[in-house]
């Protein structure tokens, strides 16, 4: 490609626009490029992937005005590319989105005016799965209720936890079922092995070896399972793979820990368990709804469970690679090379 290459940084208080724009110019050190850098206000979406974005947003109108001055390539965390805005760009060739997926871009609408749409994936999986045991460890261990107990309350109560009856489990030895072994799953059971966890592994599509013991049915991997954590993409198929006839397989006492899709779990069943004393605890990053209702049955379940709001690709370093790996696709596009991560 000849001349200077027109590039917006659509970043977030996340995915910084200084962080795309240096990744950027650094891809792009040996050729000509003018950066242009947009914050654009949080939270647009915080709160996961929408299916879709063909509604009107109020960044549409922010985002038209930074590429009107002709940038030829849009590199952005979560900006809504609708129908409207492509329309208001006919310069626009190439969209990289730094998600493990496109979900705010109107793909057909993007495709019908040929322009290229890359995404990101991998970029939060040592994150995501560092996080997946670390709230493994909380329930486990009730630390948040001790926490709040002692910092937040100012009671020593929490040292009832030093009894054999109120005392948590430990990994070492511990049986631990992981359900689906992709990027962050397969990650999650190197660390517990390590730990010296009893590892076991459901996933139908995974072939070749693995960390921990292979089993061919969810339901053996569940009554085996003092532990179970979730890894499984969300699919049509996949939606509510954990309900109430799966909840009751877990031995007495199992905890559950769902950091990928919140969907992937019935929360009425599960809330059913916890309240019965099924299961002991649970610990969750994704809901069913988000941001979770403030009548959520969960709340009401603090002594059990273990509630973040879906942080567990939040770290420094998942936004530095969202950037690399979204800069990594401009400079193919620039030089030529087939796109690694490419719809359209």
């Amino acid at each position: 490609m000849n001349g200077t290459l027109r590039v917006l940084a659509a970043g977030d208080h996340f995915v910084l626009p200084s962080l795309i724009a240096s990744s950027v110019g650094q891809e792009l050190r040996d050729h000509p490029c003018d950066v242009r850098e947009l914050t654009l206000g949080w939270p647009l979406e915080p709160f996961g992937p929408v299916a879709e974005v063909t509604e009107a947003s109020d960044a549409e109108e922010d985002l038209i005005a930074a590429l009107s001055d002709d940038r030829e390539v849009l590199v952005t965390q979560m900006a809504p590319v609708t129908e409207r805005v492509l329309d208001a760009s006919p310069s626009l060739r190439l969209v990289v989105v730094c998600r493990g997926g496109p979900v705010n871009v109107n793909l057909e609408a993007a495709k019908s005016r040929d322009v290229r749409v890359c995404f990101s994936p991998g970029r939060n999986a040592a994150a995501t799965a560092e996080f997946t045991v670390g709230l493994m460890l909380a329930a486990l261990r009730r630390i948040p209720q001790a926490h709040d107990l002692l910092a937040r309350q100012g009671s020593w109560q929490g040292a009832t936890y030093y009894t054999y009856e109120h005392s948590g489990l430990e990994l070492e030895d511990l049986p631990v079922g992981l359900v689906g072994y992709g990027a962050v799953g397969s990650r999650v059971a190197r660390v517990l092995c390590a730990f010296g966890a009893r590892v076991m592994v459901y996933d139908p599509y995974v072939h070749g070896e693995i960390h921990g013991l292979r089993l061919s049915s969810l339901d053996e991997l569940l009554t085996r399972s003092q532990v179970i954590t979730l890894h499984a993409r969300l699919t049509p198929e996949t939606r509510g793979l954990i309900g109430a006839r799966e909840l009751a397989l877990l031995p007495p006492g199992a905890v559950v820990v769902n950091a990928a899709r919140g969907p992937l779990l019935d929360e009425d069943a599960l809330c059913d368990a916890l309240e019965s004393g099924r299961l002991s605890a649970a610990a969750l990053d994704t809901y069913e709804r988000e941001p979770l209702p403030a009548g959520s049955r969960l709340l009401g379940l603090a002594e059990r469970v273990v509630l973040t709001p879906h942080l567990g690709g939040a770290s420094r370093a998942t936004a530095e690679k969202a950037a690399a790996i979204a800069a990594g696709e401009v400079g193919r596009w620039v030089r030529g090379e087939p796109l690694a991560h490419s719809l359209g």
